[in-house]
């Protein structure tokens, strides 16, 4: 296979690319995937769904998507017509929408990422109130592998079926993953709280999503209604922690259309300070491509990070209690970018192609 060279950047181009659907390519997760499969050597977007744009083409509505051509926008009906068509399927759709329809993508021997919540918890129980619906493909559970990438890169190459992780679950599972790893923490609740741009809420046409109403606001949500991404962020600490991870979690919107930032508050164990705090750091991600490391926490900010496929970290100390703050874009690295992270491992592509400037 020849190796092309393009800036700073060398990689082995495959021979044959790979054919995606989209489900829910209008919503805004499906638009940003759309828009970084467009410029992505090694796939090809079979059909991309949409019943509020049903007939517009794609280059018409996802930005920087000219590659495309008079691809056009087709109904849910018609794109699972297409399937056979398809290697893999993207599902960006609500968690109802993906549940009911991605059976019937594995059974049709599709490999299936799904950016929706549907198969991110492993016990079945936790849908209810967490989701407020029953799961009705409970054997799939199992099988779905939970795609967080710098923590389980290893499980996503064989994937048939990716849970693509929530935004603020990544964003607050990576802030504290490094030192429940490296056993630094006391066995205290850990209290994370995390404020979120607009779009995390998705094309919501309520009232208190409006701009009118949340422009020079700030405010925290859903705290008497569980929130979805709780359980999720437990269940991953549980697993790198292999032990209980007792977890409060407090959401905030902010006045703006894009970004998460995330701050952890944790207590350590004795005798830990700030130089195992940052050995902690540098040796879980130092050697990641999109996560990088501040050197104070003031310094993660969303501006940084707007627009672009990574996570930012830092972390102090003070006594004995730790502070972590994370950022990220909800729409990239929270969402549409990890996809593409995840689905270049699915096939064997670099697992940054198409996320970094100046590769294509």
């Amino acid at each position: 296979m020849p190796l092309v060279l393009l800036g700073a950047c060398t990689y082995t181009r495959v021979m044959q690319t790979v054919s995606i659907g989209v489900i829910g390519g209008s919503g805004y997760s499906g638009m940003e995937l759309l828009r970084l499969l467009s410029g992505h050597p090694g796939f090809r977007v079979a059909f991309a769904t949409s019943d509020r744009w049903e007939g517009k083409r794609l280059r018409d509505k996802i930005r920087d998507a000219q590659r495309f051509g008079d691809l056009a926008f087709c109904s849910v009906e018609a794109g699972l017509q297409q399937l056979q068509q398809c290697q893999v399927v993207a599902m960006a759709t609500p968690s109802e929408t993906s549940l009911s329809t991605l059976p019937l993508l594995l059974k049709g021997g599709l490999r299936v990422i799904d950016l929706a919540g549907s198969f991110r918890l492993k016990d079945a129980s936790l849908y209810p109130p967490f989701y407020a619906f029953e799961h009705s493909a409970k054997a799939l559970l199992e099988q779905a592998v939970y795609g967080l990438t710098e923590w389980f890169r290893s499980d996503i190459p064989q994937a048939t079926l990716l849970a693509n992780p929530g935004c603020y679950a990544t964003a607050a599972a990576m802030a504290v993953a490094p030192f429940l790893k490296k056993q630094l923490l006391a066995e205290d609740t850990l209290v994370i709280n995390a404020a979120s741009g607009i779009s995390g809420a998705g094309r919501k046409a309520t009232e208190e999503y409006g701009y009118m109403e949340i422009e020079g606001d700030f405010r925290a949500y859903r705290l008497r209604r569980p929130h979805q991404h709780r359980p999720e962020i437990t269940q991953t600490l549980e697993r790198i922690a292999q032990r209980p991870v007792d977890v409060a979690f407090f959401p905030h919107l902010l006045p703006m259309k894009r970004g998460i930032l995330c701050t952890v508050f944790a207590k350590t164990k004795a005798g830990i300070n700030q130089a195992h705090i940052e050995e902690a750091l540098g040796e879980v991600y130092g050697g990641e491509p999109l996560v990088e490391i501040c050197p104070t926490p003031e310094e993660v900010r969303i501006a940084s990070v707007a627009h672009r496929p990574h996570l930012q970290i830092a972390a102090c100390i003070e006594g004995n209690k730790l502070t972590v703050v994370s950022a990220l874009d909800n729409l990239l690295k929270g969402a549409a970018g990890q996809a593409l992270q995840n689905l270049n491992l699915m096939f064997g592509y670099p697992e940054t192609l198409g996320l970094l400037y100046g590769e294509k």
